[in-house]
This record gives structure tokens, C-alpha cells and sequence, in this order.
């Protein structure tokens, strides 16, 4: 429904607010939905990791851990040490009783079929995740060439292992603008084609191609997105000065990706899901000559995504895109935890710590329309 006026605030869950719901949203309407999942979370290491679970737990069941740490998760012991560290970091107390850690290890040309079965059997190791080589932060090791992974992939396969790609070239002659259109061609469409049977997911996509991609590709093969491709579009990096806070992996793109985008992920379809790629650095990494790519949003994660639903009257869609079709994609029973949010605003710290030293999230001293209540 459109309302012009102003209304009084509602209290709605998912079974009822579809007929219910009024825009735009008053103030103090709360809306409730199964705990959501985030398929796609850089933790860090070291003392930072505590920090960043500070802020993850607070909105979610489960998360995909991302392996691309120095060194690198690229065994099943090193997941195992890494998942310890994870556990370790938890706040003292859980806002909703409990959080797991799923782990992933870092795709190499060396990847063995023994390691993928090692990987498998621990039960807590989900992925596989799929960097070309340079592509990203902390990149350096990943694939050169995706015929030298096909005897993992293989095995993967067999096991119905999950495999998450950056999909991206990092060839440095294709346009930053143009490497996700790219790779689809050259290498996602063609391994479909080997592997017709792989769990695939493409990361963080960021581009029309990839929507109309997804859309065509067979039931087996779905896509993630975060929250600041939903809201933003090139300008936001770009206009009046470049805004390092905003440079992230894939870069953000034009508008009409954006809404493409946006109407992906506010359709209904369990073809696309929740993974935000939150991505801390320090200040300093990222306020510099040759600034990190990465967006912390960590800390408002699902306030964004609500933002952005609500945007084009389809908060009615989230629980699907936050709750259900990511943990339905990697077989995972969903979450059986509630969060409530609320439209109710709140300005977005500067700086939050980050180990020994800070970061600045997306958002730094901006005004954000939603909160989460605390149970």
C-alpha cells in the first residue's frame, strides 16, 4: 500500500505484511523475521576478529567465513585453526544464544581431491571459495587457471560441496568496469558446462550481466549480494572527491546495474540471497595512496538491506532473501531464531576499533533508518 499521510506505526511479521504493510514506513513500525544468515564475511585475524564479531552476531544465525587471510586457508587443518580462533573471539554473551562459523578454504591450482574429502568430512567446512589470482585482497595465491582446479572441483562435486566464486578477471588489460561481464563468459559458462552437477555461487555480483546470468543458468547455480551494491552506484565513490570507504571488489557500477540489481534481490526469486562481503581495514589502509578495497558493514548490515527493500516497497521480500534461500542453497536447515527490526534512526559512529587500531564503516556519521531491537 501507498500512504502519502502519515500513519500510525505497525508491528508485523512476514505471514501478515504483505497485505499489511504502508509506505512509506512510519516511524516505530517493527517488523519481525527468522534470523537471517550471511553467506559471505570476512573475520579477519588476530585481535580484530573480536571486534567484527561484536557486530556480526547481533544480526545473524550463521556466516561464511572467507578464507583469504596471510596465510591463506587453503587445508582442512588450517579451517580447523581458524574456526578455533573464530569460536575463541565470540562476545561472552550472545544476543541470540548462539553463532556458527561456517568455513571455507582458499582454491589453489594445487588444491588436491584428498584435501577437498579432508575439508569435507570435518562437517563445518562448506566451501570451496575461488579467487583469480590477483583479483582481490589477499588474492595473490588463488587460481591461475581454472583447468588446473578440476580435479578438486570434481571431487567438490561428487560431495556437493559448495563453490564460491569472485567472479571477476584480474586480466589487467580488461576495464575494472567490464571483469565481472568478462569472466562469466570465459570461465563461469564453461565450467557449468563441465560440471553441470557443481553448487555454484557467484559472490557479491555486482552487474545486470550477472542478474540476467543467474536467471538463465540451471537451479544448482545462484548469486549472493551485498548491501552497498543494493544502495549505491559508482557516483557514491566518485562525485565530489573520491570516498575510499566506498571502494570495494567489484567496484560499484552504473545505476542501471544497481536497480537491476535491486529488483533481483526484491523479487522473490531463490535464485538470489544474502551475503554482504564485509570487509574491514583500518583507516589508514584504506585513507591512502593505494587504498584497500573492502566495505565495512558489518555493523548495519541488515539495517541497509532493509533501507533498500523498503525503497521499492518490498520489505514483504526479506526474510527470503536474508533467511531462507541461502541456507536452502547450501542445504542448511534455517534459522529457527526471530530478529525484530525497527523503523526507528540512529547515527552511525565515525570510527569503531579494529584490533590495536579503527576502522570507519560505510555510513560514518550518517543517519540510518533502521534499527535492530535488542532481545
Amino acid at each position: 500500500k501507498k500512504n502519502n499521510h502519515k500513519s500510525q506505526s505497525q508491528t508485523l511479521d512476514t505471514s501478515t505484511m504483505a497485505s499489511s504493510l504502508t509506505y512509506p514506513i512510519p516511524e516505530g513500525t517493527r517488523l519481525t523475521i527468522t534470523l537471517p544468515d550471511d553467506f559471505h564475511h570476512h573475520f579477519r585475524d588476530g585481535s580484530a576478529t573480536s571486534n567484527v564479531l561484536a557486530h556480526i552476531t547481533r544480526q545473524f544465525g550463521r556466516a561464511i567465513a572467507m578464507p583469504n587471510l596471510k596465510p591463506p586457508v587453503t587445508t582442512a587443518e588450517k579451517a580447523t585453526a581458524y574456526r578455533d580462533h573464530l569460536l575463541a573471539n565470540l562476545p561472552p554473551t550472545l544476543v541470540h544464544g548462539s553463532f556458527e562459523p561456517l568455513m571455507t578454504l582458499y582454491l589453489t591450482d594445487n588444491t588436491t581431491p584428498e584435501e577437498i574429502r579432508k575439508a569435507h568430512a570435518l562437517g563445518y567446512v562448506k566451501a570451496c571459495k575461488y579467487y583469480p589470482a590477483g583479483a582481490t585482497t589477499n588474492s595473490d595465491a588463488g587460481v591461475t587457471d581454472v583447468r588446473k582446479t578440476y580435479p578438486a572441483l570434481r571431487q567438490m562435486a561428487e560431495l556437493g560441496m559448495m563453490l564460491c566464486i569472485h567472479s571477476e578477471v584480474s586480466t589487467p588489460t580488461i576495464d575494472i568496469f567490464d571483469r565481472e561481464p568478462t569472466f562469466i563468459e570465459e570461465i563461469i559458462k564453461p565450467l557449468v558446462k563441465d560440471m553441470p552437477e557443481m553448487k555454484i555461487t557467484l559472490e557479491h555480483i555486482s552487474t545486470k550481466e550477472a542478474v540476467d546470468y543467474v536467471l538463465s543458468a540451471p537451479a544448482n547455480v545462484k548469486a549472493s549480494i551485498t548491501c552497498h551494491h543494493l544502495l549505491y552506484n559508482r557516483n557514491a565513490l566518485l562525485v565530489g572527491g573520491i570516498k575510499p570507504h566506498y571502494y570495494c571488489l567489484p567496484i560499484l557500477k552504473r545505476e542501471y546495474h544497481r536497480k537491476a540489481l535491486l529488483e533481483a534481490a526484491t523479487s522473490g526469486s531463490p535464485k538470489f540471497f544474502l551475503g554482504t562481503d564485509s570487509a574491514p581495514h583500518t583507516v589508514a589502509a584504506k585513507e591512502s595512496a593505494c587504498g584497500c578495497a573492502g566495505a565495512y558493514t558489518a555493523h548495519a548490515a541488515l539495517e541497509m538491506y532493509a533501507e533498500a527493500f523498503e525503497s521499492v516497497g518490498a520489505l514483504d521480500k526479506l526474510e527470503g532473501f536474508a533467511s531462507f534461500y541461502g541456507a536452502d542453497h547450501y542445504g542448511l536447515p534455517r534459522n529457527a531464531s526471530k530478529i525484530v527490526l525497527e523503523k526507528k534512526s540512529w547515527v552511525v559512529p565515525e570510527r569503531y576499533d579494529f584490533g590495536k587500531s579503527v576502522l570507519k564503516p560505510l555510513r560514518a556519521g550518517e543517519t540510518m533508518e533502521w534499527s535492530i531491537v535488542e532481545p
